[in-house]
């Protein structure tokens, strides 16, 4: 038996742990903003000083680079710990409310309260950014909670599981690791909140097991979304951040570019200028194998999944402008650049989640909405424009999750700004404020301080029947 297999809670653990839990949560919900920031701090702290095995644990799971891991994990959960901790005095205060002239006499206040036992469902492909900053944001809005990530990352899951064993009780924190059996048994739990990171079709899942207990959920799932290039695009000022943000982590982004609907008269500098700089980024042509900042694919099934994409793509009349190497053995696929894509391709129809890319030209604007609009809602867009009239166009013609102008990725960090999805890319918020909101109940309190609504009541007469009209002008 795998050391793993041996660290699976049985299903009657999972239910001790959940009551233990429950039975803690109003008192954590009761915790000071001063416990709740220490808490906080004691995470970030830890991270801190524990860089180097992080790195290790990445690296045995999907050869990610010690500068990925630093970039796109540890910098995420250093930056959320410092924001909430500096915000997390003013959120948590009772935020007092206009009062309406016809409820003159009361005031009215927002409390915001946690909402008790949650339950983190987590991804492997960022384990570290996507687990422990929901994980701040629910320790912030006083909850318990139970973190269960991916089984696929495992030794990263177990840096996890000791991590909370170091620096939290049970009652307050858990990590569980475990297979898709483990995921089940928790969400059999009746949790209050669950927070899940992954696909649309799990997610469809995870909320069907929520509606069981009328949980509230967070969804952040993923979807295609497009990289558009328009005619006014100044190709070299945003080539590297078109490139970086397709490959980082191997492809294995939900905010990935899926695809790159790119203006005619643009694409053949387009895919010049990406070939040249992908070769850049990996080393010079050919040595995307051999770079050392190229991480894999994160098990065999995601490898078997991407390859069977572009196999896909080609058969039926794909032709690849750059890469397409694969090694099995490694879980390696070469970043590849593909053209000549049709909508009876896996490889448009399906989340690639992993180092491809279609190129697909368009003429006018009107054709990137329809092309956008036919399919479901994306988790993002990236538009490359220097038109005011086409940026406007595109944002008041789609719906998605945010957009970025003239750059990629990085909106994913503005603390200020909500991240989430809409409908199939999902639903709520991951970032700032409205990820403490997520993690909160805001409970209205309405108090009569002075004079009454009596002439409300029956029976009436003529005086009452009088300020009921005069009631219903000032409405």
């Amino acid at each position: 038996m795998s050391l793993l297999a041996e660290a699976l809670p049985k299903t009657t653990d999972i239910k001790a742990l959940f009551e233990k839990q429950r039975a803690h949560a109003f008192a954590q919900g009761q915790t000071s903003v001063s416990h709740r920031k220490e808490m906080i701090l004691r995470l970030r702290d830890y991270v801190v000083a524990h860089t180097q095995e992080i790195s290790e644990a990445m690296y045995k799971d999907f050869r990610k680079s010690p500068e990925e891991v630093l970039l796109s994990e540890i910098s995420i959960v250093l930056q959320a710990a410092r924001y909430v901790t500096s915000n997390l005095d003013k959120w948590m205060k009772v935020r007092q409310v206009p009062t309406p002239l016809i409820f003159t006499g009361t005031a009215g206040y927002l409390q915001p309260e946690s909402k008790g036992n949650v339950l983190i469902l987590s991804p492997w492909n960022y384990p570290i950014n996507i687990s422990l900053a929901p994980l701040i944001y629910s320790i912030a809005a006083g909850n318990v909670t139970i973190l269960k990530p991916s089984e696929i990352t495992s030794h990263t899951s177990a840096w996890m599981a000791k991590m909370a064993r170091e620096i939290f009780t049970e009652e307050e924190v858990a990590v569980v690791e475990g297979d898709v059996s483990v995921a089940q048994e928790l969400l059999a739990q009746p949790f209050n909140h669950i927070y899940f990171t992954g696909s649309p079709q799990v997610g469809k899942a995870v909320m069907h097991a929520a509606a069981e207990h009328l949980a509230s959920v967070t969804l952040e799932l993923g979807g295609k979304s497009p990289l558009i290039i328009d005619e006014s695009a100044q190709i070299p000022a945003i080539i590297n951040q078109a490139v970086w943000s397709k490959f980082i982590n191997c492809g294995q982004t939900c905010i990935a570019s899926d695809y790159a609907l790119v203006h005619r008269s643009k694409v053949d500098a387009f895919v010049s200028a990406y070939t040249e700089a992908m070769d850049n980024m990996s080393g010079g042509p050919g040595a995307a194998h051999q770079s050392p900042t190229l991480a894999r694919l994160a098990s065999d099934r995601q490898f078997v999944r991407v390859k069977r994409l572009l196999d896909d793509a080609l058969a039926k009349g794909a032709r690849i402008l750059q890469g397409g190497k694969t090694v099995a053995e490694e879980r390696f696929i070469e970043p590849t650049l593909l053209t000549d894509v049709s909508d009876d391709m896996l490889i448009t129809q399906e989340e690639i989640f992993g180092p491809l890319l279609s190129v697909i030209p368009y003429d006018s604007p009107d054709e990137v909405v329809r092309y956008i609009n036919a399919r479901p809602r994306p988790l993002t867009m990236y538009f490359m424009s220097t038109n005011k009239l086409n940026i406007d166009f595109i944002l008041s013609n789609t719906r998605s999750g945010p957009v970025m102008v003239n750059d990629t990725m990085l909106h994913f960090g503005h603390m200020e700004l909500p991240f989430g999805g809409i409908n199939n890319s999902g639903q709520g918020s991951s970032t700032g404020y409205a990820a403490f909101r997520e993690f909160s109940h805001e409970r209205g309190v309405m108090v009569r301080k002075w004079a009454t609504m009596s002439f409300l009541y029956p029976p009436y007469n003529d005086l009452k029947r009088a300020l009921l009209n005069a009631f219903k002008r000032i409405l």
